[in-house]
């Protein structure tokens, strides 16, 4: 198996150096791309690096599309997805083992808005009744790889995404409405009797 690095610079529009989405693994920077000899054929891979993971994963180029690989969302279509998260949450009324796997599906599927539909729908605010370890662990998953892509469109930190994402999330209509009522309700003393 011989290895020639760095033979080409572009290849179906991705570059080496730029930043892509992933869809099983969210975020990562094609390091290089390779050309490499296996059983007799010659197959040239894009090396993506995981920061977060401390992982490289090797891509061959003529399926990097057909998996769903892409590049970075644009602000705009950020944006969109920031506005999904200031929406009602949508919860089916299936069994949990079903939306779990709905929402894996989405969280994996690598589409921003798709993920950001997960996080607002999985999201529980201070008032809200506790989620089940499995409930939250989706949500974390939802919460990471958008706040990932969030991260290295805006050149903020994660932290700062996660932020922003909480920030969005509190402007729902209905949050925002229980959060003033939990609000006026520990403002207001208690009327003796």
């Amino acid at each position: 198996m011989s290895s020639s690095k760095n033979k080409a610079v572009h290849r179906h529009g991705f570059k080496a150096g730029e930043s892509i989405v992933y869809p099983a693994h969210g975020v990562g920077r094609i390091i290089s791309i390779e050309e490499q000899e296996v059983a007799g054929f010659k197959l040239e891979l894009f090396v993506i690096h995981f920061e977060k993971d401390k992982m490289d994963v090797k891509v061959p180029v003529a399926k990097a599309l057909i998996i769903g690989m892409r590049k970075l969302s644009e602000g705009s279509f950020l944006d969109k997805a920031l506005i999904v998260l200031q929406g009602r949450a949508r919860v089916k009324r299936t069994m949990w083992s079903r939306r779990a796997q709905e929402y894996d599906t989405k969280i994996n599927s690598g589409d921003i808005i798709a993920i950001a539909e997960v996080v607002r729908d999985l999201y529980r605010s201070g008032s809200q009744p506790e989620q089940s370890y499995s409930e939250r662990q989706l949500y974390e998953a939802a919460l990471d790889r958008m706040a990932r892509e969030v991260a290295a469109v805006n050149k903020i930190s994660q932290t700062e995404a996660i932020r922003l994402i909480e920030f969005n999330l509190a402007k729902s209509p209905k949050r925002a409405a229980k959060a003033e009522t939990a609000k006026d309700r520990a403002a207001t003393p208690p009327v003796a009797v």
